[in-house]
């Protein structure tokens, strides 16, 4: 095996770039090892005998995948999770769409004929003290206690 330790550091050189990345065709070696200056260099340069090895890149292509699941909602394990719950979503946040729903429902009802007015403010009152978990739990009281004077509609 010919040594060509010296010739791959002046081809680095030369083509400005880390000895690692000088390759060399190995059924060249005999005459590379006879060449010793840089213009012998050069030359097996020109001939393609020496090469440059491209850059190695980091691929995106998992990012940019983790990207788009993040995207759809998914990636959101307990692993994914940094903060504590309510800085993620606040209380007072959860409080807002949990109450703003309920009392939607509630006007709904009301406005369509399925409750009274009286029945409407109290269960408004109620849903304000925080008695309801979600709109299924707030439906479930009102068919539970009789409060409707019709069946009610299907929740979506």
């Amino acid at each position: 095996m010919t040594d060509v330790k010296s010739q791959r550091r002046i081809a680095a050189k030369i083509l400005k770039v880390g000895k690692n990345r000088v390759k060399i065709d190995p059924d060249s070696l005999q005459d590379l090892s006879l060449a010793i200056t840089r213009e012998d260099i050069r030359g097996h340069i020109d001939t393609g005998d020496i090469k440059k090895r491209k850059v190695k890149g980091v691929s995106r292509g998992r990012a940019r995948a983790n990207a788009a699941k993040k995207r759809k909602g998914q990636r959101k394990g307990p692993g994914s999770r940094e903060g504590p719950k309510y800085s993620r979503l606040p209380r007072k946040t959860r409080w807002i769409n949990h109450i703003r729903a309920q009392r939607k429902y509630l006007a709904k009802l009301r406005n369509e004929g399925y409750i009274e007015k009286s029945v409407y403010r109290k269960l408004y009152l109620q849903a304000k003290g925080g008695l309801f978990r979600s709109v299924r739990y707030l439906r479930t009281y009102i068919e539970e206690h009789g409060l409707a004077k019709k069946r009610l509609p299907d929740l979506k």
